[in-house]
């Protein structure tokens, strides 16, 4: 009979609530507005023999790697970081190591470091979500060979602090340090440049947030030359689609739309936490393109909250699973016009399921 490794048993499930997504998208954290008229261009006149060729990876990867100041040796174009995540959990986990994670968190570092059969130590974030320095370093032990830090976080929006992640890499010598930072632009602080004061620390990039190609995956690795050299040995040398490939370098090039649409995101973000104070509604304070509000003290409130506000034209995350997140959901940011229709299915919302303290009761 055949039979699964016992650790892919062991995978939780995960099933991201795409179908069905009619509506504004406040739901996955993409752009809301779509990538620059560049790279629609750019897609336009691609050609057949464009298709019909093998991708060719390593010229755009040079043109990546001038973009972020590195070298092209440093960096591997990954097939979004879900990749970039799954390569180091093969390269870097055997069966019985330890991994840590900070939860709540990105639902995939999980499923990737369980798949590669490694037992997965949960640490819970400090009050208000904040990042547990203290508590993190002490579950480091002999076993731990990966440590996957999102920065900003999801679905929290919070921020590490720097020193804090270049104290918990080198107290892990032995372990591959994961920084996530798929929210970046919306933030402004990187590890990057710090990045060789360990050589076990990766980070990660992301074109599917700010840049708004989701659709086409791509994602930056970043690491030592040495250890880079060893994880490019277990990525397939066709991993990123020649579509995207071709388009890469036109978004990059448009850096003016990027800061234009991130700055209307930062403005949206301002003005929902401004409403959420108003209504009386519990949010933390985000560094990212989302902002995460306890709507209600159950699941099922939540639930509701997110059923009202499809039937009004907006998708909205339920993060209730999450850990310590019940009642949760989390509303993703894009520019004026868009918030201003998330504000006004939000009252009407609000008022009809009786959630805030700050709407009037009909």
């Amino acid at each position: 009979m055949l039979r699964l490794r016992q650790a892919v048993s062991n995978i939780p499930t995960y099933h991201p609530p795409l179908a069905g997504r009619e509506g504004l998208r406040l739901d996955f954290n993409e752009n809301t507005v779509g990538c620059s008229p560049k790279v629609l261009a750019r897609l336009r006149n691609l050609g057949p023999e464009d298709l019909a060729r093998y991708p060719e990876r390593e010229p755009i990867e040079s043109t990546v790697a001038a973009f972020l100041g590195v070298s092209r040796d440093e960096l591997l174009l990954t097939n979004g970081v879900d990749e970039a995540i799954h390569l180091l959990c093969q390269a870097y986990l055997n069966q019985g190591d330890e991994a840590l994670i900070v939860v709540p968190t990105y639902s995939m570092y999980r499923i990737y470091m369980t798949a590669a059969g490694a037992e997965v130590i949960s640490v819970p974030v400090e009050k208000d979500f904040q990042f547990p320095a203290n508590d993190l370093r002490a579950k480091i032990t002999s076993r731990t060979r990966l440590i996957a830090i999102a920065n900003p976080n999801n679905p929290t929006g919070t921020l590490a602090p720097a020193d804090d992640l270049l104290t918990i890499a080198r107290s892990a010598p032995q372990a591959a340090i994961l920084i996530d930072e798929a929210y970046y632009e919306f933030c402004g602080q990187t590890l990057l440049p710090r990045r060789r004061d360990s050589p076990n620390i990766f980070i990660t990039r992301t074109f599917s947030k700010a840049y708004g190609l989701a659709g086409l995956r791509v994602g930056v690795l970043i690491g030592d030359r040495n250890q880079m050299s060893a994880i490019r040995r277990v990525s397939s040398p066709y991993n990123i689609n020649a579509v995207a490939l071709a388009c890469l370098p036109e978004a990059l090039s448009d850096q003016s739309y990027i800061e234009s649409y991130v700055r209307e995101v930062l403005q949206s973000r301002e003005t929902l936490e401004s409403a959420l104070k108003d209504y009386g509604i519990p949010f933390w304070p985000s560094r990212a393109n989302f902002i995460l509000a306890r709507i209600g003290t159950t699941a099922s409130e939540a639930k509701a909250f997110v059923e009202s506000m499809r039937r009004e034209g907006i998708l909205v995350r339920d993060r209730s699973a999450d850990h310590g997140c019940e009642g949760c959901v989390r509303f993703t940011l894009g520019p004026r016009k868009h918030t201003n229709r998330l504000l006004t299915a939000l009252a009407t919302t609000l008022e009809e399921l009786s959630l805030a303290p700050g709407v009037s009761r009909s």
